[in-house]
């Protein structure tokens, strides 16, 4: 595979009344295309201030990051779903298209090919409310697709869920990725998560945040869900429990 980014000695920093507050400190990462990279770290280390800096949202204060084309598309979907209620399941999934005016009907007709390839066909004339969660997600993540993205980041996506809608809905998200081959960095505090979706896991230091250690996950099944009953998922949670235990205080 071929690296999508790099990310170079990335550094951030804050300036406070009180001084200096160093968020990220050197951190060197590859992404290779097609991956999904999911980055986990105590809360408050700084997964999603590096997240951040990578959708231009905000910058490094030191260091470099650099995509494998100078017109890099980047789909940016926050923990909550941002759904707006006024407007149906279908016009809430091509609003992106809307406003970067690429709402075309070969764009347009993928949306649609995309609700109804995730079981949201007969829900597209539906508004927000008559949703549930996991389902209101779904459609969130298609609205980021949408725009055909060469990377996607996914800031704790399924955060607000409950135990068993997480389950349900991260392996929709895994399929949705896998099938579309997009390539995905996940932020996570969730260890399960991370191993079972994961081609590698970063595991971030506590604050000002660098990397600890990068796991390869080789786990025998495609299914993440099946995936967290074998005995590779148990040994790699372990570790990382044992890395992140380190840091907390």
């Amino acid at each position: 595979m071929n690296d999508i980014l790099k990310i170079v000695n990335l550094e951030k920093s804050y300036y406070t009344k009180d001084g200096e507050i160093k968020a990220i400190k050197d951190i060197t990462l590859d992404v290779k295309k097609g991956e999904i990279v999911t980055i986990v770290g105590t809360s408050g280390c700084g997964k999603s201030s590096l997240l951040g800096i990578l959708a231009n949202i905000d910058k490094q204060t030191s260091g470099t990051y650099v995509f494998y084309k100078d017109d890099v598309t980047i789909g940016y979907m926050l923990q909550n779903d941002a759904l707006f209620p006024w407007l149906t399941i279908y016009e809430n999934a091509i609003l992106g298209l809307k406003i970067a005016k690429k709402d075309s009907k070969e764009n347009k007709d993928y949306v649609l090919r995309l609700l109804k390839n995730y079981n949201l066909e007969d829900f597209i004339n539906k508004y927000p409310n008559e949703l549930s969660g996991g389902m209101k997600q779904r459609v969130a993540l298609i609205r980021t697709l949408a725009l055909k993205p060469d990377i996607l980041l996914l800031d704790e996506p399924f955060s607000a869920l409950d135990y068993q809608s997480r389950l349900a809905v991260s392996k929709d998200v895994f399929d949705i990725i896998k099938k579309e081959n997009i390539t995905t960095i996940l932020v996570s505090h969730d260890i399960a998560e991370a191993v079972s979706l994961s081609n590698r896991v970063v595991v971030l230091a506590k604050r000002p945040c660098f990397i600890k250690n990068i796991y390869d996950i080789n786990l025998p099944y495609d299914d993440p869900i099946v995936n967290r009953k074998s005995q590779e998922f148990s040994i790699l949670y372990d570790k990382i429990w044992k890395d992140l235990d380190e840091y907390v205080s």
